[in-house]
């Protein structure tokens, strides 16, 4: 994608009215507002680092873990490293307007290479580390790649296996480890890093610096807004976790660093959640009650304090003696004063786990087409559920609402994307004749203004018999009801009934992200509970476990019971094997679950439902 650049040069009237382009030297017109932060004159990347360096010199930048301690950069030198990462793109032979690929973990360098490339005059361009080598040629010829920086020797053979159908490509540049091979146009680099900022409510380091985790992938918006233009902007200090970050060790490195903001996805949360609730389990009687009063008094009165009453009784500040702080301090949160989650849509239980131990992880809606957020929760205005208010600058539109409100979520604004690179059809379809970016998610508003995403038009189900179905609070419902379920995904497009796929809370290999046979403690617990003594997946689906089956069988039909309507009750459903995760391409670098992979790598399966000429009568069936 292009984001907006200053228009250089005099254009025709014409050429200013453009409000998309597709071209990499195109230009398009400034969406200024009259007033507010819209209103403000743009600055060139240049001008904002130049800026934060003279107001941050000497504060710290970022920080790597190299041998067991914290390697820093102050903004100084973090300035002046970019600026020699720039002069070696063009001694390479980075050309105007050509991409510098980036393709490794989160990183002093990564930060370096991104910037340094924009200062060169090139586009900065994040690759996935999961990406396959056809993924990495897509992305490298689609911005006419002229250098690619890679981490390490595993990223490099992925670029290798490529580079004779790389025609602008100049050169690789390998910075995380020495290289193994030599070969033409290969470069190893060392930089002395080796030896949307005020929207969160992050504070200005001069009254008191901001620290954050980066670890999110950096090829994604958000992580690219958070942890490199806010950080910037306000002078952040930005500590790199560890590479293996999504498979266990995060909270290691946030009870190290221990934050002052943190914004993880969806499944982040979900994973804090499941590990706390093991751990609650193996608490004596005493502390488990204790616990259980004081999440009753936490989410009590934090939901009043949505509603505007913000006194805290006597039994409330206790538990935070008790309870909150210790919570706080086992996940690295006790400095945290904004937790935000983002990317994918959280479940309600979720937010209200983790309101009751009085942490409240407040919701961020946007695109990468959007430049990260456009509407945002605060700690003074927000509600569960909601993605929050607009954010001053920017408009949205419900497009075409039906009799409940709910209609398309479009954006307006100076965030808006410049258009997608080479793809002008894809470009019309995004953003309209005027001039509005269609989301393609679902949503309303409430009387308060604040916004509430109700499911994502390409993700609904359309029933053999017309009725639209959204998938997610299904599937989030048949998790809460049935707490062993790990993932869960609807099924049923053009089909006379809805089954789905369920898989089971596992092991996951802290090495390689791939999910085991062996049941987790929670999922063990559950399973004690109801007289199970399976401690594997494979135990329960070979032999039909009747506890667990039966288990699972009823918190569906209690979901069936909320059911709006017969159509959207769950008539089938299948135990997989193997829990979806990274690893096996079922989710997405954010963890977001890619429905289309999962419905063609279960093609066989899901056909299996429907095989009946009929759909089942009486009580939905299980189908093993």
């Amino acid at each position: 994608m292009l984001a907006c650049r200053l228009v250089q040069r005099s254009s025709s009237p014409l050429e200013q009215d453009i409000m998309w382009t597709t071209r990499r030297d195109g230009e398009v017109k400034l969406r200024m507002e009259e007033q507010g932060p819209g209103s403000e004159a743009p600055k060139t990347v240049h001008q904002l680092f130049q800026e934060s360096v003279s107001k941050y010199s000497n504060f710290y930048a970022l920080a790597s873990k190299k041998n067991g301690k914290w390697a820093k950069l102050t903004y100084k030198m973090y300035y002046d490293e970019c600026w020699k990462a720039a002069k070696s793109f063009l001694k390479l032979g980075l050309e105007r307007f050509h991409g510098v690929g980036i393709l490794g973990f989160n990183s002093a360098e990564w930060f370096i290479a991104d910037i340094g490339a924009i200062l060169a005059g090139g586009f900065a361009v994040g690759i996935y580390t999961t990406n396959s080598p056809e993924a990495c040629h897509y992305v490298a010829e689609n911005c006419s790649a002229n250098v690619i920086v890679v981490e390490n020797h595993k990223q490099l053979q992925k670029i290798l296996e490529i580079e004779h159908r790389l025609p602008h490509l100049k050169a690789i540049v390998q910075y995380g480890e020495e290289i193994k091979e030599q070969r033409p146009k290969l470069y190893s680099l060392t930089w002395t890093a080796a030896a949307a900022a005020r929207f969160i409510m992050l504070r200005d380091a001069r009254e008191k610096q901001e620290e954050v985790v980066s670890y999110l992938p950096l090829s994604h918006i958000a992580a690219q807004m958070c942890d490199i233009w806010a950080a910037m902007a306000l002078g952040v200090q930005v500590y790199f976790a560890q590479p293996d970050a999504l498979k266990g060790s995060l909270v290691e490195t946030l009870r190290e660093v221990r934050p002052t903001a943190f914004l993880g996805v969806p499944r982040v949360w979900e994973k804090m959640e499941e590990k706390m609730k093991s751990v609650g389990m193996k608490a004596s009687a005493i502390r488990r009650k204790v616990a259980a009063w004081a999440k009753g008094v936490g989410l009590q009165t934090n939901l009043k304090k949505m509603d505007g009453r913000l006194d805290e009784p006597v039994n409330f500040r206790l538990a935070r003696q008790l309870v909150y702080r210790k919570v706080r301090k086992a996940i690295g949160l006790e400095r945290c004063t904004k937790c935000y989650t983002g990317a994918a849509p959280i479940t309600r239980e979720t937010l209200e786990f983790f309101l009751s131990l009085n942490i409240p992880v407040m919701e961020l809606y946007g695109m990468s087409e959007s430049s990260g957020p456009h509407t945002i929760s605060l700690p003074h205005a927000f509600k569960l559920g909601s993605c929050g208010k607009v954010l001053s600058g920017c408009h949205t539109l419900i497009h075409k609402p039906d009799m409940d409100g709910i209609g398309e979520i479009c954006f307006s604004g100076r965030h808006v994307f410049m258009g997608y690179l080479n793809m002008e059809d894809k470009t019309r379809e995004a953003i309209d004749e005027d001039g509005w970016l269609h989301s393609g998610d679902l949503g309303k508003h409430d009387k308060d203004g604040f916004l509430f995403i109700t499911g994502r038009i390409k993700e609904l189900i359309i029933t053999a018999g017309g009725e639209n179905i959204p998938p997610v609070p299904i599937e989030d419902a048949v998790k809460n009801a049935v707490p062993i379920i790990s993932n869960a995904m609807l099924v049923g497009d053009k089909a006379k009934f809805l089954s789905m796929l369920l898989t089971l809370k596992c092991v996951v290999d802290a090495d390689t992200g791939e999910p085991g046979d062996e049941l987790s403690p929670e999922a063990l617990a559950f399973c004690q509970r109801l007289g199970s003594k399976a401690t594997k997946v494979s135990e329960i689906i070979s032999s039909k476990d009747k506890a667990i089956y039966t288990a699972i069988q009823k918190g569906i039909s209690a979901v069936n019971e909320k059911a709006v309507s017969n159509a959207q009750k769950v008539q089938k459903w299948v135990l997989l094997e193997k829990d979806f995760s990274l690893f096996g391409g079922e989710l997405g670098p954010t963890m977001k679950l890619k429905r289309p992979v999962v419905a063609q790598k279960y093609r066989d399966r899901i056909a299996q439902f429907y095989t009946d000429t009929e759909p089942p009568s009486g009580e939905p069936s299980a189908r093993p």
